[in-house]
């Protein structure tokens, strides 16, 4: 049983059954981060079209989406591969 955490004062180390439910939520998290970004992007650039009538925003939105997507992949990647050596 005390072999589960690492002692060096952060509460467990990312070992045993709790460190791997935080690396399923990662690994979740970062497969809905891309298609939810370009679905919000699209949505709030579908309601802009609609309003200023224009037919070119929603494409912006997805692409916008996209880049948060991407970003928020790589920030939670980058943390999952620092707190995992």
């Amino acid at each position: 049983m005390a072999d589960n955490q690492t002692g060096n004062g952060k509460g467990g180390g990312g070992k045993g059954p709790l460190g791997d439910l935080v690396k399923a939520e990662s690994m979740i998290q970062l497969a809905i981060a891309l298609p939810a970004g370009c679905l919000i992007g699209w949505l709030i650039g579908s309601w802009l079209d609609r309003h200023f009538h224009q037919s070119w925003i929603s494409i912006a939105g997805i692409v916008l989406g996209a880049v948060a997507g991407f970003i928020q992949i790589f920030t939670t990647a980058s943390r999952f591969l620092k707190n995992d050596k």
